[in-house]
């Protein structure tokens, strides 16, 4: 089997584009994933949730999913997808991401998140053509804010009832990032 070119890689991760060959692992890592990723995520568990989701990354105007994979075994560690994505005078997206149990707390989501950074940024046709880059985080979940604020984020806000998650509307904290911020260490490395 051939690896599959990356967009961008790291030290550890690169990241490439979702494909529907990807279900399989992606949901059983999803699966095995839960504990960590309850209450705040809710990624597709099953085949029959995975195909829209990953043509909605791939084929949709307005949307980017990577997969963040470990370089050498191309397990997949993760995901990063920049969604509501608008141009024109606002050139800004929203992350959504999520690491897998067994690549949690190693540092592969703060690499991939760089790199995320780096193609949002880059100009078009070699990345998104963004300025802004948001993550809108509820207030108890520290991993993601730890994350975020690594990655050289800075809070902008809170968003009262801001997304409906688990069967309620919660609060989010809005953290932000522009192209002029400076960017975390190795982040522009192309794949």
């Amino acid at each position: 089997m051939t690896t599959p070119t990356h967009l961008r890689e790291g030290a550890r991760v690169g990241l490439r584009p979702y494909r529907a060959a990807d279900g399989p692992e992606f949901t059983a890592r999803v699966r095995e994933s839960r504990d960590l990723h309850r209450p705040w995520l809710f990624p597709p568990a099953t085949l029959e949730e995975y195909a829209p989701y990953a043509a909605r990354l791939t084929g949709a105007e307005g949307r980017a999913g990577f997969l963040v994979c470990e370089l050498g075994t191309g397990a997949l560690a993760g995901f990063v997808n920049v969604n509501n994505i608008v141009h024109g005078a606002f050139r800004c997206g929203a992350l959504g991401y999520g690491a897998f149990a067994h690549a949690a707390g190693r540092g592969l989501m703060g690499e991939a998140l760089a790199l995320v950074r780096a193609h949002a940024f880059a100009p078009p046709g070699q990345g998104l053509g963004l300025h802004r880059l948001e993550a809108n985080i509820q207030p108890g979940n520290a991993a993601s804010i730890a994350l975020v604020r690594r990655a050289g984020f800075r809070l902008e806000g809170l968003s009262p009832d801001f997304l409906h998650v688990d069967g309620a509307w919660r609060d989010h904290e809005r953290w932000a990032v522009t192209a002029e911020m400076s960017a975390p260490r190795g982040a522009h490395r192309p794949g």
